[in-house]
């Protein structure tokens, strides 16, 4: 959270039912500590991501809510000295959404998920959501691959404006890692030709930006060079 210079953690308590819980840090030095957490979902929540939104200076949670039908849920979340603070949940996916990632496009000020369908094919799928104070709301959910997708991981390119997914093509291209590039217009997103990072199974995929070079940094476990953990580099512009 860059307005209040805190760090949001996110996660499933195991200890107390699965529940989804947040708490905030800060940061001291090469110390951080912690508020008192808070409860975002009381049912169990799996596949929990988060992401700062700049616009409303609000933190939003993406999350698979088995309480409710294994639903994509999401949250808005408000921090206020070491605590934070949850609005009202709505449903991204009126089904299971599981591998769930976020991104934030401060371009167009939205925020971005993408999932795996289980209703739908199991077919890579993304949605684009506005929050409205400590609300938000989301668009009509879009395909970026038609064939089962894992490992999502999302990320904002903000030198070409653009979200990159990165995932495991499952059934459509013999697991190995993809990305494709997203560009948003309004409440929905459309999507390029999607391309192989790497050509061999791959899991557990992460994503990140560096602002220096402007270029996308992609880490996964390479399950055929002996899961080892490898990254590459994805430039949207040329690949």
């Amino acid at each position: 959270d860059s307005a209040n210079s805190k760090v949001v953690v996110a996660y499933r308590d195991d200890q107390d039912s699965r529940k989804g819980k947040a708490v905030v840090g800060t940061v001291s030095g090469t110390s951080i500590s912690f508020g008192s957490v808070a409860t975002f979902n009381t049912s169990q929540s799996n596949y929990i991501r988060a992401v700062f939104d700049s616009n409303s200076n609000r933190v939003v949670v993406a999350y698979q809510d088995v309480g409710n039908s294994y639903y994509g849920t999401s949250i808005v979340g408000t921090v206020s000295g070491t605590s934070i603070s949850f609005g009202t949940s709505a449903v991204f996916e009126s089904d299971s959404a599981i591998h769930i990632s976020i991104a934030y496009d401060s371009a167009n000020s939205k925020v971005v998920i993408a999932y795996r369908d289980t209703a739908n094919s199991n077919y890579g799928t993304a949605v684009v959501g506005t929050v409205t104070n400590t609300s938000i709301s989301f668009g009509t959910p879009v395909v970026f691959n038609s064939y089962e997708s894992n490992y999502t991981s999302s990320t904002y390119d903000p030198d070409n404006q653009k979200v990159v997914i990165g995932f495991q093509d499952y059934s459509g291209n013999n697991l190995y890692g993809t990305a494709v590039v997203g560009t948003v217009s309004g409440t929905s997103i459309s999507f390029g030709t999607s391309t192989a990072f790497n050509s061999s199974n791959s899991k557990h995929i992460t994503s990140t930006y560096d602002t220096t070079n402007n270029k996308v940094v992609v880490a996964y476990q390479d399950v055929g060079n002996s899961n080892y953990g490898t990254a590459a580099v994805f430039d949207p512009v040329t690949s």
